[in-house]
């Protein structure tokens, strides 16, 4: 009796169990169809031919970038758009998942849940999708970011209306013609599915002596009228922090333009690692920023456990600090609006029905940075960066404010090279962020990109200072 009793109970605990699964799995099939279908093992759909009905993709002024011709999936073109964009549209596979044509498949293609993609015509809504992209400046800045041969990114947004302008990431393949990766050559493919610009996060260097700036401009009164002597080298905290030059006296505004290394890493050891962090959290570097339903990678600042040297090189933007392009571009954008930021978005335009399936979000809250106060003195020694130090002659005369990087990485590797930055210009508010891996100064490799983009960006826009 109690064996068969054991038996009942294991039956009706197996059974509720499997009911249970059942209804979960329903419950997942019917609330999460999009995701179930654009898995990778679903191959009609996530192969080339789940792209034979996806409509087509624009740039922000009905460029098309990807559309079907005759049962086939093609891109622009031109080549050098093709490549500047992959990351941003895909190809035909999922391989670069947070490209447009992974992450919307199943809303380009029209997936139905009742009918799959056999939704008679007369019942489908028109799947096509424009982006806040101009192709002309991804194409300025991938041609000039290729030339390196380097891994990098370039991002610009607009920093009022939220809209991502330029995003390119290297390397990068023609979607038209991709690469079969072997054994033979994934080095010279290594990372070619990443998207630099939201998924990848670097050392920074002295870009991080903007959120160091911030740091000092909120807690220490005096900071304008102070002086610093640097002479190339100093001990903090037992070991040296050097300095690419001995710049002598310099006052706050001098050593941000001079890119000091002293005298930033002695304001971090000043400031000491809690207000460092509560300023680093403040602005988001720990944090993912999401962007249209994908999250950016987070950067990392964390001083906890450093030593003096460790927080005095922190303040430098080494030790063991990281950020996202898309974030610096976020950042620098917040400084430009007075010290709130607005949430980016890829997507312009599209059916209300393709854009309610996206779960496009048309609200961009702001988000306060910094204080209007720090804000403004930051704007005030980014200028005088960019007047007084690199050139007001760049930029195709928008007035920009910028600060360069050049980040040392080990393990043999030249720096990454950085710029980061934004114009001032009503008719051409654009915030950007530009990095190449393993190359050397921002000012030489870093710059040129960011200004290509800028240049081609403020054409596109029709700014009055490139006209």
């Amino acid at each position: 009796m109690k064996k068969m009793l054991r038996r009942s109970t294991m039956i009706f605990v197996l059974t509720i169990a499997f009911i249970g699964g059942m209804g979960y799995l329903t419950f997942e099939l019917v609330t999460q169809a999009d995701d179930w279908v654009d898995q990778a093992y679903n191959a009609h759909i996530s192969g080339e031919g789940g792209l034979e009905q996806a409509g087509k993709i624009y740039d922000r002024n009905k460029t098309v970038l990807a559309q079907t011709l005759d049962g086939v999936r093609v891109y622009n073109d031109d080549a050098s758009i093709r490549k500047a964009l992959l990351h941003v549209v895909g190809d035909n596979s999922l391989n670069i998942s947070t490209a447009a044509q992974s992450m919307y498949r199943s809303q380009l293609t029209g997936y139905s849940l009742i009918w799959g993609l056999n939704m008679p015509e007369s019942l489908k809504f028109k799947n096509d999708l424009t982006l806040t992209i101009d192709a002309e400046t991804c194409k300025a800045a991938y041609d000039v970011l290729a030339g390196y041969d380097k891994k990098g990114a370039c991002v610009v947004l607009n920093y009022q209306t939220g809209e991502v302008i330029c995003s390119v990431s290297t390397f990068a393949y023609d979607p038209n013609s991709p690469p079969e990766i072997t054994e033979e050559n994934e080095k010279e493919y290594d990372g070619v599915y990443l998207d630099n610009v939201l998924s990848s996060t670097y050392t920074p260097g002295s870009i991080f002596k903007i959120i160091t700036s911030a740091a000092a401009i909120e807690n220490i009164p005096d900071l304008e009228n102070r002086s610093w002597y640097c002479s190339g080298r100093e001990e903090i905290g037992g070991n040296e922090v050097t300095c690419v030059e001995a710049h002598g006296n310099v006052d706050f505004k001098g050593a941000f333009a001079h890119s000091c290394n002293i005298v930033f890493a002695e304001l971090a050891v000043e400031l000491g690692a809690d207000k460092m962090t509560d300023t680093a959290n403040k602005i988001g570097i720990n944090e993912a920023f999401n962007i249209d339903g994908i999250n950016t990678a987070k950067g990392h600042y964390d001083v906890s456990n450093a030593s003096t040297n460790q927080l005095a090189w922190s303040g430098v933007g080494q030790y063991n600090n990281e950020v996202n392009p898309m974030q610096m571009a976020i950042i620098c954008g917040a400084i430009a609006r007075g010290g709130s930021s607005i949430k980016p978005t890829m997507i312009s335009d599209g059916t209300d029905e393709l854009l309610k399936a996206i779960g496009f979000d048309t609200s961009k809250p702001d988000r306060e940075m910094f204080n209007s106060s720090t804000a403004s003195k930051l704007d005030e020694i980014m200028r005088y960066t960019i007047t007084n130090y690199y050139g007001d002659n760049l930029y195709g005369g928008l007035s920009v404010c910028a600060k360069t990087g050049t980040a040392e990485v080990g393990e043999n590797k030249e720096p990454n090279g950085w710029i980061v930055g934004y114009s001032k210009d009503s008719d051409c508010p654009l915030a950007f962020a530009c990095v190449v891996e393993d190359s050397g100064f921002g000012s030489v490799y870093a710059a040129p990109v960011a200004e290509a983009a800028m240049i081609q960006a403020a054409k596109s826009l029709g700014a009055s200072a490139v006209n």
